[in-house]
């Protein structure tokens, strides 16, 4: 868990109705550092879609019928057993992709940490040493876009 990500969200009162754009805006940079980890074409749609919605170029009807798609496409995401774990990378990418449109910007950011560790290999995710970057990274960027966005409120 990322510590210091969660007390920044508590600060922000990230879960509060009126902070639903802040949660979209966080929860799409992350998922945008794992993008080259996604395997499903219609993952990488959702997220287009999703970045679209942001830039004004969608509805919020698209927006839900992506996150009602990325549910289906993460559930039945295959998985692997292999051991390089490049594959649970992408599930746990897919995962925050999906966590992301729905709006849940903390479990998002979790799910793409995972996603990144993975990448590394399986190895990684016993250390804890291996997220520091990511929640270095997680927690800069929510409280830039926290800042900015008490700004434009």
């Amino acid at each position: 868990m990322n510590e210091a990500l969660q007390r920044l969200a508590a600060a922000a009162r990230l879960e509060d109705a009126a902070q639903e754009p802040l949660r979209l805006r966080f929860g799409f940079a992350c998922v945008q550092r794992v993008r080259h980890l996604l395997e499903a074409p219609e993952a990488l749609q959702c997220l287009d879609g999703f970045g679209a919605y942001l830039e004004g170029r969608g509805s919020r009807s698209e927006l839900a019928q992506a996150a009602q798609r990325m549910a289906r496409i993460a559930a039945s995401h295959p998985g692997s057993a292999s051991i390089d774990a490049s594959a649970h990378a992408a599930v746990s990418a897919t995962y925050a992709v999906f966590q992301a449109v729905a709006g849940r910007a903390l479990q998002a950011a979790e799910y793409a940490a995972y996603a990144t560790v993975y990448a590394y290999g399986a190895y990684a995710i016993a250390d804890p040493e291996a997220f520091a970057e990511e929640f270095a990274w997680q927690a800069r960027t929510f409280a830039a876009l926290s800042r900015g966005h008490a700004a434009a409120a």
